[in-house]
C-alpha cells in the first residue's frame, strides 16, 4: 500500500515508549532543539524502573543483607540475629522506585522540551501515529516499546498464577515454597534472593547448566553456591504440565523419568519478547525477525526508511545500558540521517548478572572464541589470590581474560567476584580505546582493592610472555658485577 508523506509534520520525531529507550531518544532530540513528541501508555521508565533493574538489585540488597546476619560468626561475630520482614523488604523496593521515578517523570521530560502523551499508540502510515483518537504527524519514529515477559504455553500454567519478573513484585508475602523456572541471569538472581530471605526454592531448566551463556567453569560456580545457600537446582529438566489440586505441582521430566515438584509460588523466567502488538507494524509492513523483533539496519533503521528501532524491541542485546547505546544513533540518525549517518558500535559490549557472586563480561567468552575460530590465549587468576578477597572473606571467584594470540590485545574479560560490575569498568575501557595487558600492568592499582585482579591477570600475561633471551643476557649482566 502506498502512503503519501505529508507536506507538514507537528513534530520532528515520534517516540514510542518511555523506557531506557525512549527516554534517552527523546532527551537527546530535545536537547538539539528539536521537536519530539513521547508516547507512553503505562508509567514512565518502562521496565527498567518499574519491574527490572531497580527492584532486582533492592531486592538482592536486602536478601545479602539477610545473608550476612545468618552468616555473622564467620566473622567473628555472635549471637547475631535477624528476622525477615518480607513486606518491608517490598515496602523498600517500592521505595526505591518512588526515588528515582521523578527522574523519568513526566513533569522532569515536559521541563527538558519534551512533548510526553499518555495513551496507547498505534502507526497509520510512516508518519502518522494514532493515541486514543488523536493524530500525530512526525518526520521519523523510533520504536522504543521495550519487551514482555514470555510465559511458555505449558498445559496448567494458567491456573496456577505465574509469576513474571513484571509482577512478582506485587508479592506481599514470602513464598514458604517457590519454583523458578529459567536459569538465566534473573532467574538465578531471584532464585539466590528468595531464598536467602527465607523461601526454600527450586530452579528448574531445560538446559544442562546454570547461565548456559557463560563459560562451563562459570555455571559450575554459580551453581555450587546456589546448592551450598540451599536452593536445589534441576537442570537438565523439562516441564511438562502444572497441576492444581490439593497442592500445586509441576511435572518435569529428567532423562526419561517423570519429576513432581511442589510448589506454592511458581516464578517464569525463561526470556522475554519484543513488544510490537497492538502497534500497526505488521499493517505496515515492518519486517520482524523469527524471535518477534523488529529488523533493523546498522544505522537502527527497519524496513520502513522513516521509522527507526532501539531497545528490547530491536535486540540483540536485551540490557539497560544497550538501551541507552541504541538510543543515541536511532534518534541522531533520525534528525540528522539527511546530513550524516552513524553505524551502531556493537564491538565492545558488557553486561553483568547480580548473583553474589556477580557475573560481569565483556567480549569473547572461551567457547565463542573457539566457535568462532580465533585463536587466543587464555589468562587466569583466583580471587583467592587477592588480599582484599581474603580480608573480606568472599574468595569464591575468578578473572579470565582472552588476549589474540602473540598479542596482548584483550578481546574479552569475566570476572566472577562480589562487584563483577564494577570490576569489569576497567576492561570496558580497556577494550574500546585499544589498551593492552602491558598498560593496565602498567597502571597503578591501590592497595588492598578487589580491582587489583585486574593487574593480577595483566601480570600473569605478561609473566607468560616474559623475554626469554632478554632475561638470560640480564643474568650473564649481573653476574659480572658479582
Amino acid at each position: 500500500m502506498k502512503h503519501h508523506k505529508p507536506a507538514r509534520f507537528d513534530t520532528n520525531l515520534i517516540v514510542i515508549g518511555a523506557g531506557s529507550a525512549g527516554l534517552i531518544a527523546s532527551l537527546i532530540a530535545a536537547t538539539v532543539r528539536a521537536k519530539v513528541t513521547l508516547i507512553e501508555k503505562g508509567r514512565m521508565g518502562g521496565d527498567c524502573l518499574n519491574t527490572g533493574c531497580v527492584p532486582s538489585k533492592t531486592l538482592i540488597r536486602s536478601a545479602k543483607i539477610a545473608h550476612y546476619l545468618k552468616d555473622a560468626q564467620r566473622y567473628g561475630l555472635r549471637n547475631v540475629t535477624g528476622e525477615v520482614d518480607f513486606g518491608a523488604v517490598m515496602q523498600r523496593v517500592r521505595d526505591a522506585i518512588a526515588t528515582i521515578a521523578p527522574n523519568d517523570s513526566i513533569e522532569r521530560f515536559t521541563s527538558l522540551g519534551v512533548d510526553c502523551v499518555t495513551g496507547s499508540a498505534r502507526i497509520l502510515d510512516p508518519w502518522t501515529v494514532a493515541v486514543d483518537g488523536r493524530r500525530i504527524c512526525g518526520r521519523n519514529i523510533v520504536l522504543a516499546t521495550g519487551a514482555v515477559p514470555f510465559v511458555p504455553p505449558i498445559p496448567g500454567i494458567a491456573d496456577v498464577g505465574a509469576l513474571t519478573s513484571d509482577d512478582v513484585w506485587t508479592l506481599r508475602e514470602l513464598p514458604q515454597r517457590l519454583v523458578v523456572m529459567g536459569a538465566g541471569p534473573i532467574g538465578c538472581e531471584l532464585a539466590q534472593s528468595f531464598q536467602r530471605l527465607g523461601s526454600q526454592v527450586t530452579l528448574i531448566d531445560m538446559a544442562d547448566r546454570v547461565l548456559p551463556k557463560e563459560d562451563p567453569d562459570v555455571s559450575e560456580l554459580i551453581a555450587s553456591v546456589l546448592r551450598s545457600e540451599g536452593v536445589e537446582v534441576l537442570t537438565g529438566h523439562k516441564a511438562e504440565r502444572f497441576d492444581s489440586g490439593a497442592q500445586k505441582q509441576l511435572i518435569a521430566t529428567h532423562q526419561g523419568r517423570s519429576v513432581a515438584i511442589a510448589f506454592d509460588e511458581v516464578l517464569v523466567a525463561v526470556g522475554r519478547r519484543a513488544h510490537t502488538q497492538s502497534l500497526g507494524v505488521e499493517d505496515l509492513g515492518i519486517e520482524l525477525n523469527r524471535d518477534g523483533t523488529v529488523v533493523v539496519d546498522r544505522y537502527l533503521r527497519t524496513s520502513v526508511p522513516s521509522i527507526y528501532a532501539c531497545g528490547d524491541v530491536a535486540g540483540p542485546y536485551q540490557f539497560t545500558h544497550m538501551a541507552s547505546h541504541q538510543a543515541w544513533y536511532a534518534a541522531v540518525n533520525a534528525l540528522f540521517g539527511r546530513i550524516r549517518k552513524f553505524k551502531v558500535n556493537y564491538s565492545v559490549v558488557p553486561w553483568a548478572t547480580y548473583t553474589d557472586p556477580e557475573v560481569a563480561r565483556v567480549g569473547l567468552s572461551v567457547e565463542e572464541a573457539r566457535a568462532a575460530g580465533v585463536d587466543v590465549e587464555v589468562t587466569r587468576h583466583e580471587l583467592a589470590h587477592v588480599d582484599r578477597a581474603i580480608a573480606d572473606g568472599e574468595t569464591r571467584g575468578f578473572i579470565k581474560v582472552l588476549t589474540r594470540r602473540g598479542s596482548d590485545q584483550v578481546l574479552g574479560a569475566t570476572i566472577v567476584a562480589p562487584q563483577a560490575g564494577e570490576l569489569i569498568a576497567e576492561y570496558v575501557l580497556a577494550m574500546t580505546h585499544g589498551l593492552g595487558l602491558k598498560k593496565l600492568m602498567g597502571t597503578i592499582h591501590i592497595y588492598p582493592t578487589s580491582a587489583e585482579i585486574n593487574k593480577f591477570a595483566a601480570s600473569a600475561w605478561r609473566k607468560a610472555h616474559a623475554p626469554v633471551g632478554l632475561l638470560r643476557f640480564a643474568q650473564r649482566y649481573h653476574a659480572l658485577w658479582r
